[in-house]
C-alpha cells in the first residue's frame, strides 16, 4: 500500500509546483533519516541539491517521456528557486513551463540564463550567459522564464529540422507565440550556430498540426515535390454532412494521408477500431484514396513516396466537397 506525504508536506509541496525542500520535510516532522529511507526507497526521488518530489503510482504508471517530463518540470521549479533573481528558466525547460512537449527533446539537464555574469554548467543544470540580453520575462506559477517565442528559437537552434518543425507547430497550436513573435525572436540570434534550421522552421511552421508525426510527416511531404497537402481538411458529402476531417489531403488528386500514432486505439480499444474502419470507408465511398502512415514509415522515404504515387495513380473523381480546417 502506498502511503502519501502528510498534510503539512503535501501543502508545502503543491505550493512550490510539486516539490519540496529539505527545510519543508523537517518542518513537517520527517528527519534526514525520513529522507534517506524513502529517497532509497524510490518513494521519493532527489531532483537537485536540497530539493525533493514524490513519486507516487500515478507517475510510475506514464510513459517514460512522461514521467521524464514530471521531473524536469519539478527540477527547474527547484533550481530557479534556489538561484531566484539572478536567472530565468530557458531553453526547452521554459518550454516545458509554457506548456509545450515534444517528445525528441534533451530533458536531461535544466537550462536557465543568467541575467548578469557568465555561463556556466555542471552535470544537472546549464546555466547560459544572457547573450543576447533577455528583453522579455514571462512569469509562469511563480517561475519566471524567457518568453515562448525565445525559448522556441534558443531550443530548435540544437535540434534536428523535425524537432525544429515539431516545437514551432506546437507553439503556434497553443498559441503561446505567434508567427511574427517567433520570426522577431530569431534576429538577435542572427550570427548563432543552428539559425538557419531555426529559420526554416519558423517559416515552415503550422499550428494545424496536432501531433509531433503530423509535423515529422509534414516535413516528410515537403520534400517530395508534390503541391502541398491542406491540413486539417474537413469532407463533406453531397448533402454537407461532415464525413471526417483527415491530416492531410492532396485535394488535387483525392489522395488522403493520415497519420497513425502507435497508440492510437489503446483507449477506445475495440469499438475506437471499428468507428475508424467506418469512417475510412465512407471515405473511401466518396471516391478518396486512404494513405495511413506511421513512424517506422517515415524513416523510409523513398516506400512512402512509392505509396503516394501509387495512390495519385489508382484517384478518380471524388463525391462531395472540402472546406479548410480552422487554425
Amino acid at each position: 500500500m502506498f502511503l502519501g506525504m502528510n498534510l503539512r508536506l503535501e501543502v508545502a509541496a503543491a505550493g512550490r509546483g510539486g516539490w519540496f525542500s529539505r527545510r519543508d520535510a523537517i518542518v513537517a516532522g520527517y528527519s534526514d533519516a525520513d529522507l534517506r529511507r524513502h529517497v532509497g526507497s524510490g518513494r521519493w526521488v532527489r531532483i537537485t541539491r536540497g530539493a525533493y518530489a514524490e513519486r507516487g503510482p500515478a507517475v510510475e504508471a506514464m510513459p517514460l517521456w512522461e514521467q521524464a517530463v514530471w521531473l524536469h518540470v519539478r527540477t527547474a521549479r527547484a533550481v530557479y528557486h534556489r538561484l531566484h533573481a539572478r536567472a530565468v528558466v530557458s531553453h526547452q525547460s521554459a518550454l516545458l513551463l509554457h506548456g509545450v512537449r515534444v517528445s525528441e527533446l534533451d530533458l536531461r539537464r535544466v537550462h536557465v540564463t543568467r541575467l548578469l555574469g557568465a555561463g556556466r554548467s555542471d552535470g544537472a543544470v546549464c546555466q547560459h550567459a544572457a547573450r543576447p540580453a533577455v528583453d522579455v520575462v514571462c512569469e509562469m506559477d511563480g517561475v519566471r522564464t524567457t518568453h515562448a517565442a525565445r525559448a522556441v528559437v534558443e531550443t530548435v537552434r540544437a535540434t534536428s529540422y523535425p524537432v525544429a518543425v515539431s516545437v514551432v507547430d506546437q507553439a503556434l497550436r497553443l498559441r503561446v507565440a505567434t508567427p511574427a513573435q517567433l520570426t522577431d525572436a530569431l534576429e538577435p540570434f542572427a550570427r548563432r550556430s543552428g539559425i538557419r534550421t531555426a529559420g526554416r522552421a519558423v517559416e515552415f511552421g503550422d499550428g494545424r498540426a496536432e501531433s509531433v508525426g503530423e509535423s515529422w510527416l509534414r516535413v516528410a511531404l515537403a520534400g517530395f515535390g508534390l503541391p502541398a497537402p491542406l491540413p486539417q481538411a474537413e469532407i463533406r458529402d453531397e448533402y454537407g454532412v461532415l464525413v471526417a476531417r483527415v491530416d492531410f489531403l492532396f485535394e488535387q488528386y483525392g489522395v488522403i494521408v493520415e497519420f497513425d500514432g502507435a497508440v492510437k486505439y489503446g483507449d477506445g480499444g475495440r469499438d475506437a477500431l471499428v468507428a475508424e474502419k467506418f469512417r475510412e470507408d465512407r471515405l473511401r465511398d466518396l471516391g478518396y484514396q486512404v494513405v495511413r502512415v506511421t513512424w517506422p514509415d517515415l524513416a523510409d522515404p523513398a516506400a512512402l513516396l512509392a505509396r503516394l504515387r501509387r495512390a495519385i495513380a489508382r484517384s478518380g473523381p471524388v463525391a462531395g466537397y472540402v472546406t479548410a480546417g480552422a487554425l
